[in-house]
């Protein structure tokens, strides 16, 4: 079992939701949606923002599988076998720390303002405003991003490293489609999360750092393969599986 198999996908997914959840993204979620759907944010509407949502969630989540897949294969063309898994794992906790230094250090949780861009983006569409998404906000998705790229960096094969960098996609994307879906309930939502930031980003943080450690120590398949017999003795699907 790689790291596109059993806990990696949770945790890929979890990844991308706490992008999603970070003071560099959340506080501006509104109007990415308003720019999508190119009304303004009082009168966003599940009916219009549904296919432009997913065309934006498309665009920004083929610039990331891109970008990601360009750094796994760099990785594996100069690291093999356990070499390989170790290094992924140094990387994953050095992500992991930096969340965990965002909540003590206020300027790595900076909220960035970008609103010209995406004044200028959104009048060219969903797939350009998730495109302007992508490039500009690199830099503040990146140790979420970079700790799935080294995860993906010790997948068996691109393919897999593409899985694994789709679910990251899909746990920052989803997010984005149920606010358009539920806007007003969502944006209410934030105002909560917004008071719990530390919390959000230290966990989120830690989450990172342990499946590092898993990866570096060869603990990772041991623990698929423990939690793949938990679910087999309740009768569940075996969610562990290699996909």
């Amino acid at each position: 079992m790689d790291t596109a198999s059993g806990i990696g996908i949770p945790v890929a997914f979890g990844a991308g939701l706490i992008s999603f959840l970070s003071p560099c993204v959340l506080p501006l979620v509104p109007g990415y949606i308003s720019a999508v759907a190119g009304v303004a944010p009082g009168q966003i509407r599940a009916g219009r923002v549904l296919g432009p949502t997913l065309a934006f969630i498309a665009s920004f989540s083929a610039i990331f599988i891109t970008l990601g897949l360009i750094g796994q294969r760099a990785l594996r063309a100069s690291l093999q076998g356990p070499t390989a898994l170790k290094v992924s794992g140094a990387l994953v906790v050095a992500m992991g720390v930096l969340f965990v230094v965002a909540t003590i250090v206020p300027r790595f949780s900076h909220e960035y303002h970008v609103g010209g861009l995406m004044e200028r983006a959104g009048r060219g569409g969903p797939v350009l405003t998730g495109a302007a998404f992508a490039l500009a906000w690199t830099p503040c998705t990146g140790p979420t991003l970079g700790a799935i790229i080294a995860a993906a960096g010790g997948t068996s094969s691109a393919g897999r490293g593409a899985f694994l960098l789709a679910v990251y996609c899909a746990g920052l994307g989803v997010p984005f489609l149920i606010t358009g879906l539920a806007f007003g309930k969502a944006t209410a939502a934030f105002t909560v999360i917004k008071r719990h930031y530390a919390i959000v980003i230290g966990v989120g943080g830690l989450v990172l750092i342990s499946m590092g450690v898993l990866i570096f120590t060869g603990e990772f398949t041991r623990l698929n393969i423990t939690v793949n017999d938990w679910l087999q003795s309740l009768g569940l699907p075996n969610f562990t599986s290699d996909t």
